[in-house]
């Protein structure tokens, strides 16, 4: 099935692109000493740059 495969390549393509864009934030941030904020159960936590991993692997679905 061509389209099956075609939605596979896009997702892989959307899936790359996330990887990169969390490298560069964590490249940034720890470039200018800014703390990564995100949302843990519900709340606003500030969490030191060289505390996260510098990349990060998304699960691909097996097909």
């Amino acid at each position: 099935m061509e389209t099956k495969e075609h939605l596979k390549e896009e997702r892989d393509k959307i899936v790359k692109g996330l990887e990169e864009a969390y490298r560069k934030l964590v490249e940034f941030k720890k470039a200018n000493n800014s703390p990564l904020v995100v949302v843990r159960n519900g709340k606003i936590v500030e969490i030191d740059p060289n505390d996260v991993p510098p990349t990060i692997l998304y699960k691909r679905s097996q097909d």
